[in-house]
């Protein structure tokens, strides 16, 4: 027995350290909703603000050639829960658009292919596999995988703070206090939901500082409705008039594209979300958990540039989300990893949704569910190194987009993108490392890589049991009018 009060408390600061040394790390991971790679400053936005976001990519890694594992939402929130191809779980485009071809009433010439509407509840989780392993799991923010019965807290979190099957802030004053939301006590009449998020997901920070934790952030920002608080649209509609900004419009097929970031409700937004995050990183600090805490900031699909108030430009990317061009799927993703990932390094290794599962197990020593089909990659090795995996990525999203993208599917390898378009078979074949924009198809030019590249993508979808959209009898070709949809002007 120690009987110097002096050394019990020198023995007791020795058992800590060498429980904390013990602990597997905290995880903390933020997701935007419709958030666009060029749209933090730390990869190269001159009108939006985002400092914290920038000082985490500071003090991590950042990678350039991180992708969503499809342009619109839903799929690429299962395939990050799963660690799956969108494929496997079934849930192939966002949940709320006609799930089968019958329900189809667009005048297209293909009728989609059919969907699931919900994540299935004996689904391999995340959450599920981290809880397994003795994590408290946290939920705040969006869900959109399914109906009443397959929200987060039937799927293996432990809290759900606003997860429910819409896809955006619809009910209430959205954006604002009361939130309408069934998940989500109201606040003080206009509070801000960002904030809001953020200040549970704080909370429950400093609750469960002293045993391991896996708080998952999945925004509600930046999807629609375009709404900022009030003195962050001034703050950019004066900056917007300070650097002289302007609209500027090409064209995608039928639609018109942005390209410049001028639109100041949007950078609002953008900054209300920097600042959550910036809320969130500082209970982590003030409860010393910094360094045993993997965080990790990415994006769902592309910015939104060709519809529903064109708020944002992906250039040098092409189009966006809802489209199978880079500016559809091309994301942000900061890691911060003490130990593992450098500070300020930049990692350009392609990589995919399906990665973060297998990457956050590992790192927990945590165990996938017996039978489980894991499509990703343990990242660790390329964080510490570089070092790039032998494969390809693939998509495919066998729907039509609200934004103007068509049905389609699509391989990288190396720098070389093949989109598959199924309207008229049509083939498409990139550089992607030295035309980033798309605008040099070299299909023609490359017809053997074309036909190996397309025999390894039609092996990837009989093994995913892929979907197809199937001709519509009752297409009726419109003659072109040379409009585009109505823009904000």
């Amino acid at each position: 027995m120690i009987r110097s009060p002096l050394l019990r408390f020198a023995a007791l600061l020795i058992l800590s350290a060498a429980c904390a040394a013990g602990r597997p790390p905290n995880i903390v991971f933020f997701l935007a909703d419709d958030l666009g790679q060029r749209d933090l400053g730390a990869y190269g936005s001159t009108f939006h603000e985002t400092p914290n976001l920038d000082r985490l990519a500071r003090q991590g890694a950042k990678f350039t050639d991180a992708y969503a594992a499809c342009p619109v939402c839903s799929p690429t929130r299962a395939s990050i829960l799963t660690g799956q191809w969108p494929q496997r779980t079934g849930i192939t485009d966002y949940i709320g658009a006609p799930a089968t071809p019958a329900a189809w009433k667009r005048n297209t010439p293909l009728l989609p292919a059919p969907y699931t509407d919900r994540l299935a509840l004996d689904a391999p989780t995340l959450a599920k596999s981290l809880k397994a392993a003795g994590y408290a799991t946290y939920f705040a923010g969006k869900w959109h995988l399914g109906p009443e019965g397959f929200w987060p807290e039937n799927q293996g979190f432990d809290i759900n703070q606003g997860g429910i099957d819409r896809g955006g802030p619809y009910g209430g004053k959205k954006y604002f206090s009361p939130y309408g939301n069934p998940r989500l006590t109201d606040g003080p009449e206009g509070e801000h939901l960002p904030d809001r998020l953020a200040s549970e997901t704080a909370a429950f920070i400093r609750k469960n500082k002293d045993r391991p934790f896996f708080a998952y952030f999945p925004f509600y920002s930046v999807h629609t409705p375009l709404m900022a608080r009030e003195d962050l649209r001034k703050k950019y509609e004066a900056k917007r008039e300070r650097l002289g900004l302007s609209a500027a419009w090409g064209r995608e097929g039928e639609r018109d594209v942005r390209l410049v970031q001028e639109h100041a409700v949007y950078a609002g937004m953008v900054e209300a979300m920097d600042l959550a995050v910036g809320k969130v990183l500082a209970a982590l600090d003030a409860a010393g958990l910094a360094d045993n805490t993997i965080v990790i900031f990415t994006s769902d699909n592309g910015g939104l540039s060709t519809s529903e108030g064109w708020p944002t430009s992906n250039l040098p990317f092409r189009a966006g989300k809802g489209w199978m061009y880079e500016g559809g799927i091309r994301e942000p993703l900061i890691v911060r990893w003490p130990g593992v990932a450098a500070a300020g390094s930049e990692i350009s290794v392609p990589v995919s949704s399906p990665d973060f599962f297998p990457t956050l197990l590992a790192a927990a020593g945590a165990k996938p569910a017996r039978g489980q089909v894991l499509d990703g990659v343990d990242l660790t090795p390329i964080l510490k190194n570089g070092a790039a995996p032998d494969r390809a990525l693939f998509w495919h999203y066998p729907h039509y987009g609200n934004q103007g993208g068509a049905p389609a599917a699509a391989i990288r390898r190396g720098p070389w993108k093949l989109i598959h378009w199924f309207e008229g078979d049509r083939i498409e074949l990139f550089d992607v490392v030295r035309d980033p924009g798309e605008t040099r198809d070299l299909a023609a030019a490359e017809a053997t890589r074309v036909a190996g590249l397309r025999a390894e993508l039609q092996t990837w979808l009989r093994d995913v049991g892929a979907k197809f959209p199937i001709p519509n009898p009752a297409y009726a070709p419109a003659k072109p009018s040379g409009r585009a949809a109505p823009r904000p002007r």
